[in-house]
């Protein structure tokens, strides 16, 4: 129980300089630095998700990104439709049933590309998450009236009780808080009996079904609550960037999630997001040095995976939470 206490204290504090020092920058008139710690949470929401099932539940989903991209459409589509489809409604920018649209569709659509797709295993479910993915990013790609490739400005922010989304600290707190909850989310489910399950079909699924679980319902449930997580993460990166595209949903953006699950450590509670951190900033690091800058990106992955067994987290603490 001290050793799950101490664990505790770790994340506590990261989370705790994520807050303030994006703030105190921010008061200093350096804008910046809170622009890239908001980007950083929404970024953290989503690899929480995607942990939810590639670190506990041993799925190694390649599609996390389609999420992203729909909760961002669910937010821009409907505020489209008020400046440019001639359809005046305050639902058009509220942003609760902007949320709503965005997990409802995100949920629906893991439940039926999972319960395909959990149908097969090992390569084959890497396949077909990716394939899945790619379908929504054409599908929206052919949308011209959503801008097609070149995408679509979103002209207002959603409107939220008791918050002005169009102010930059406001966005970040709503942000940072999302990313606590989802944080709490994970841990809860992955310390009861649910979790268990889960990790334990990861470690041998045939002796869980021998014991009597259904492991593919609880595969896809977790893999549904990781589609609605992202949908909400989707939802708030639309707000933060004013601005969607199919890009979003690149089989490349899925493999930048999985980056950063892996470089933080995955089945931990801080991983996903010391490994957004580290990609957000390790990105402007490289990027401003070479246009070539997932080179420097694939050879560090090759060292975590080979030297640094747990990632980040485990470097730091020699065993993840």
């Amino acid at each position: 129980m001290s050793m799950t206490k101490r664990s505790i204290w770790p994340t506590l504090g990261f989370l705790l300089l994520l807050l303030v020092v994006p703030l105190g920058f921010y008061f200093y008139d350096n804008a910046f630095y809170l622009d890239l710690a908001t980007r950083l949470v929404i970024l953290g929401i989503a690899a929480t998700s995607l942990n939810l099932v590639l670190g506990y539940g041993g799925l190694i989903s390649f599609g996390h990104a389609a999420y992203i991209g729909i909760g961002a459409y669910a937010v821009g589509i409907p505020v489209y439709h008020e400046f440019y489809g001639g359809f005046d409604s305050i639902a058009s920018t509220n942003g609760l049933f902007q949320i709503a649209i965005a997990v409802g569709i995100a949920t629906l659509f893991a439940l039926i590309t999972g319960a395909i797709s959990l149908r097969t295993k090992g390569v084959y479910f890497i396949m077909i998450t990716m394939a899945f993915a790619q379908m929504a990013y054409y599908f929206f790609l052919s949308l011209d009236e959503y801008g097609g490739d070149d995408g679509l400005v979103i002209e207002v922010r959603s409107e939220m009780p008791f918050m002005d989304m169009d102010s930059p600290v406001q966005l970040f707190l709503l942000c940072w808080m999302s990313l606590v909850v989802a944080m709490l989310i994970v841990r809860t489910i992955v310390h009861s009996r649910f979790g268990m399950v889960l990790q334990g079909a990861k470690g041998n699924n045939e002796r869980m079904v021998t014991l009597g679980y259904n492991t593919y319902v609880y595969r896809l449930t977790a893999y549904v609550i990781s589609g609605a997580m992202c949908g909400y993460a989707g939802a708030l990166m639309g707000n933060f960037s004013s601005f969607i595209s199919p890009a979003m949903m690149e089989w490349g953006r899925s493999g930048e999630l999985m980056f950063m699950v892996i470089l933080g450590g995955a089945a931990t509670t801080l991983g996903p997001v010391l490994g957004s951190a580290a990609f957000i900033l390790l990105e402007e690091i490289f990027s401003s040095v070479t246009i070539y800058w997932h080179l420097p990106f694939g050879l560090l992955l090759i060292g975590v995976v080979l030297f640094a067994r747990g990632g980040l987290t485990g470097m730091f603490r020699g065993r993840g939470n």
